[in-house]
């Protein structure tokens, strides 16, 4: 029983890895809802009542005219599902359980499953309230059809990469000062309600006020996704290529500042705090 286990090739181990991370992440789920169908119904409630909002406000303001043509619905959709994905998962990732958590204190578990369990929780969660309410839209009002589904379900995999990117630097810059981040992070993610553009169109946007919307990744995935969905509709100044190497550098910078934090980690660090 005490003999030291055989070493495992690097196939097994990221078998193990993975497998770690979905355990971790059926564990955020259940701690966050312990009745699984409450879960799933406050999800789609929460994506459902911003699609009314902002029915609401287009049809008050008159910007329906604006809009791709096709589904005006299916329009909205497209814009709130990828930042709802995004905003969901940035709010997961910067939350997961640090080095000073009981859960590290097991041999197998470190922050990147921590991060990666509940990366995959938020995007369970966002994939499964998006498949309901387009089930219940086709079912109840009137048939959806989607161009080119495949590609418009890799822009929300996308919008998912990206948040675990935003959400992996403000975990990693946290604890240095906690409520000037929490403050940026609600920050983030209240400009993002304007600067991801699920309001309007990127082709309709002036050019003289572009830049003001060109540099969040968030805004180039909703355009492209309109692109995908929409037969109608082809992006010219957004670009998918942006927002994956967008993702991947903040990915990147989100594991050098985690690793660089742990090794000041201390459980009495926000004592004086």
């Amino acid at each position: 029983m005490f003999l030291p286990s055989a070493p495992k090739s690097n196939t097994q181990s990221l078998f193990s890895t993975l497998e770690l991370i979905f355990h971790v992440a059926v564990r955020d789920i259940r701690m966050a809802n312990s009745n699984a169908v409450v879960g799933l119904v406050v999800n789609v409630l929460q994506s459902s009542m911003m699609l009314a909002t902002f029915y609401f406000i287009f049809y008050v303001l008159g910007f329906r005219g604006s809009a791709v043509r096709g589904d005006y619905m299916l329009y909205m959709m497209s814009g709130i599902f990828m930042y709802m994905t995004h905003v969901k998962t940035v709010r997961a990732v910067s939350k997961a359980e640090g080095p000073t958590s009981a859960m590290m204190k097991h041999a197998p578990m470190n922050t990147v499953v921590a991060i990666g369990g509940q990366a995959l929780a938020a995007l369970y969660q966002q994939v499964l309230s998006c498949l309901v309410i387009l089930f219940l839209y086709n079912t109840l009002f009137t048939r959806i059809e989607i161009e080119f589904p495949v590609a418009a379900f890799g822009m929300l995999l996308l919008a998912w990469i990206t948040g675990i990117g935003v959400g992996m630097i403000f975990k990693a810059a946290m604890p240095w000062a906690p409520d000037f981040f929490r403050v940026a992070m609600t920050v983030y993610t209240t400009v993002n309600m304007i600067a991801s553009g699920k309001m309007f169109l990127a082709n309709a946007l002036p050019t003289s006020i572009m830049f003001w919307f060109s540099w969040n990744p968030l805004f180039h995935l909703i355009d492209q996704t309109r692109g995908f969905v929409f037969l109608n509709y082809s992006p010219h100044y957004t670009s998918v290529s942006y927002a994956a190497i967008v993702g991947a550098v903040l990915i990147f910078f989100g594991l050098l500042g985690d690793t660089f934090t742990r090794q000041y980690a201390s459980a009495s660090w926000s004592a004086g705090k």
